[in-house]
């Protein structure tokens, strides 16, 4: 009975490679694009850019405004009795206040920038991660569609063997739940890669584009080893050091010292002001019928100056707060993200250089031990998801590595 198992899967084992290679072939064609024009498109249209320009522009509007004294009194009045007569009144801050209103002013465009800078960082982060999500998928469909034919053509066979009374009712129910099992789980790939481009067309804003990727994921195995391992050897050992370039830091900084301008304006403008008029104080016919006036504007409403104060002073101690507490959660993400790339780099390692080239081993003498007749079916079987368990593993651990280096740089301002 065993030899006639082996001599019905060995004439059946051409037809599973005929319908590996019909399976692999591509279905239609669709949008290739690569991961720097994915970026530079994603900067082109991301809402969230266009949303930090227009801040920005708004704060470099409210600067050229900086320079702003109290409107003008036109007022007329009768000193005379006789009849009414024009005149205006201008109160004027002292130079300082529009110094310090230009600083805080100045303060907003720099947190405009600096807000701009964190968008962009993030917009990089979500394009990048989105096209390595969408290359995972890729990568996983054609594994999966590998595996699917070479399930269903198994299936098909023991079908026909199990008819002919050669194989036993457990074999074929063993390779129907395999063959079963891998379309299920080719479905669930393909439906994790629709996801993945419409996410991906929606960063770039092509939703219903078929976008594929320009770079299979597994041919970037070795790069990604070389690059991670030099990354590594290169970071600074302090978390202040690495985090230097952080956007989101450098943010929570100037928002500090935004509030520190808050408080010197609020104190410039505790200040006297100065009040000038030009105002008619004679009779019609009197040789000089204008005359200036000057006075000042004192700040008798202590109260009103002295809640501004408290609460410029609170806003600025809450900023500093806010920068500690962003310092800590960075600092608590650098590590974490530097854990997990120099975990992934270790697994990584071990596949490029063991791993793989045994899966390719054990696919290669499987097949040639089968149809030499030197192991059974259920070995075969047995050999076959080992192997392709090893594979996927590999494709996870190149996405898992990749993404900790996304986030690794993000934190670093790269």
């Amino acid at each position: 009975m065993k030899d006639l198992e082996i001599q019905g899967f060995g004439r059946v084992w051409f037809l599973v490679l005929a319908l590996l290679g019909a399976t692999l072939a591509p279905v239609r064609a669709q949008t290739t694009v690569r991961l720097d024009s994915a970026e530079a498109q994603a900067l082109r249209r991301h809402p969230r850019l266009r949303q930090s320009d227009q801040e920005l522009a708004e704060q470099r509007a409210l600067k050229r405004g900086s320079f702003a004294p109290a409107n003008p009194d036109f007022l007329f009045s009768a000193p005379t009795g006789e009849r009414w007569a024009p005149g205006v009144v201008q109160t004027i801050d002292l130079p300082n206040v529009y110094r310090r209103q230009a600083q805080v002013a100045q303060a907003g465009i720099t947190l405009a920038e600096r807000n701009r800078e964190v968008s962009r960082a993030s917009v990089l982060r979500d394009t990048r991660l989105a096209y390595l999500s969408l290359q995972f998928t890729e990568a996983q469909v054609r594994q999966l569609a590998y595996q699917d034919s070479l399930y269903q053509a198994l299936r098909l066979a023991t079908e026909r063997l199990f008819a002919a009374g050669e194989v036993t009712s457990l074999q074929r129910i063993s390779t129907d739940a395999e063959a079963r099992q891998i379309t299920v789980q080719r479905q669930q790939a393909v439906a994790d890669q629709q996801a993945a481009q419409r996410r991906l067309g929606l960063l770039l804003g092509t939703p219903t584009a078929g976008l594929v990727t320009s770079t299979d994921l597994r041919q970037t195995g070795p790069v990604l080893a070389q690059t991670g391992a030099a990354l590594l050897g290169s970071l600074p050992a302090e978390d202040s050091s690495a985090l230097v370039r952080s956007p989101a830091l450098a943010y929570a900084t100037q928002n500090v010292e935004l509030s520190q301008s808050g408080i010197s304006l609020v104190r410039a403008r505790r200040t006297p002001a100065l009040t000038v008029g030009y105002q008619n104080q004679a009779y019609e016919n009197s040789v000089v019928k204008y005359r200036f006036q000057f006075g000042v504007s004192l700040p008798i409403w202590f109260w009103t100056y002295r809640s501004q104060l408290q609460a410029a002073t609170a806003r600025s101690e809450a900023a500093g707060y806010q920068l500690q507490t962003q310092r800590l959660e960075l600092s608590t993400q650098y590590q974490q993200a530097l854990a997990d790339t120099r975990k992934f780099s270790s697994s990584l390692t071990y596949y490029e250089q063991t791993g793989v080239p045994q899966a390719a081993a054990i696919i290669s003498q499987s097949q040639r031990l089968f149809r030499a007749g030197e192991i059974s079916y259920l070995v075969l079987i047995q050999s076959l998801n080992q192997a392709f368990t090893i594979q996927n593993t590999y494709l996870t651990t190149i996405r898992d590595y990749r993404q900790a280096l996304v986030e690794l740089n993000y934190l670093r301002g790269e």
